[in-house]
């Protein structure tokens, strides 16, 4: 049986910084769990811009299109600002996602006790916590047509359009589904049935794809509003979340900010099923390129390596693997290990990226 493939993608910015832990971590898995990838590397963003006048090559996309998985670091950064828009080094990300169709983007929302009081929240509210945002990412209002902005008499006149079709609801919903049975099996669908035909349609179509496939996971409905109340005041009541392109983009942002740091939070965009079963898969950290802080050892790598985590956890079917590595996480932050933006009022023991990494591998070996 061939090695599952990995692409990985460093990018700009801290993005290459934050991969060079990463693949310290994938050496320690084929050196002490028998776990081999076949990795290749390639270019997107700013640098393949600067190697090749785009930000994404043909040959980089088909790459991405016939591996198991993409991992992704970061792209964009000030010296590009003045690029025209269609070769941006955003654009190359965008390109990924639209033609290998990933339509679920999940974004965890994870505290780990070590670091619950750098939360806005009290720490009672927010430790432990460990939740899933599911959200539609190829449709809805960022989408819709028409769009633009015109005149009407005397007045400009600006115009999104929220639109779904079942199609793309029955699918994400599916994803949510899935996800919930590895987890706790609860399901919080999340919209504005009240005011927005679009809502309506969302939670008729939740509804039904749990009733004829799904009866065993506990669902309910929420409004995307009274969700974001709820997040706030007592985020553990939920286990997977599940919403529209829109409210998913609000929310997921409001959840990232209950765990403290940016620099922790993983994410996963997900697609259709390949030959193999395993969905069409790019893996990233929600930071982005920090161009500020890059070649200066400053960068925080566990949102890359909680990257790779995801993807042992749902490309390769090494859900024991994927929480090894987190459990690795939490003992070093427990430890008292800090990057410089995880540095607080309560000190810690300041360490660079290299270290980072250094100290998480520790860690997964001393789990064996």
């Amino acid at each position: 049986m061939s090695n599952p493939s990995l692409l990985i993608l460093p990018g700009d910015g801290i993005g290459p910084e934050v991969m060079a832990e990463v693949h310290k971590i994938i050496d320690w898995y084929g050196a002490k769990r028998g776990l081999t990838f076949d990795v290749t590397e390639d270019l997107v963003g700013g640098c393949a811009y600067d190697a090749y006048g785009t930000p994404l090559t043909d040959e980089t996309m088909d790459k991405a299109q016939n591996v198991d998985a993409v991992l992704l670091g970061a792209v964009g950064g000030p010296k590009y600002d003045d690029l025209d828009f269609s070769v941006k080094p955003e654009r190359g990300l965008l390109r990924l996602r639209k033609e290998m169709d990933l339509y679920a983007n999940l974004r965890p929302a994870q505290c780990f006790d070590a670091l619950a009081d750098f939360s806005s929240l009290k720490a009672d509210v927010v430790g432990g916590l460990d939740i899933m945002i599911i959200r539609e990412l190829t449709s809805g209002v960022y989408f819709g047509e028409p769009r633009g902005i015109h005149q009407e008499g005397n007045e400009r006149v600006g115009v999104n359009t929220q639109r779904y079709t079942e199609s793309e609801i029955a699918r994400v919903a599916r994803s949510a589904f899935e996800l919930a049975r590895r987890r706790n099996n609860k399901v919080c669908s999340m919209e504005k049935a009240n005011v927005m035909e679009s809502g309506v349609l969302w939670r008729q179509v939740v509804t039904e794809v749990h009733a004829a496939e799904y009866s065993d996971v506990e669902l309910s409905h929420m409004y995307a509003d009274a969700g974001a109340m709820q997040l706030t005041r007592w985020p553990k009541q939920f286990d997977v979340i599940v919403t529209d392109n829109l409210f998913g983009d609000l929310l997921s942002d409001l959840a990232a900010m209950l765990t403290g740091s940016l620099g922790m939070l993983p994410s996963a965009s997900l697609g259709a099923p390949m030959a193999n079963g395993r969905p069409k898969a790019l893996y990233e950290p929600v930071h982005g390129s920090a161009p500020d802080i890059a070649g200066q050892g400053k960068a925080n790598p566990i949102a890359c390596i909680l990257s790779f985590a995801m993807a042992l956890r749902y490309s390769f079917d090494h859900g024991d693997e994927a929480t090894r590595l987190e459990k690795a996480v939490e003992a070093v932050l427990a430890d008292g290990l800090r990057t410089a933006d995880l540095m607080g009022p309560d000190g810690g023991s300041p360490v660079s990226t290299a270290q980072m990494g250094d100290a998480i591998v520790k860690a997964l070996g001393a789990s064996l």
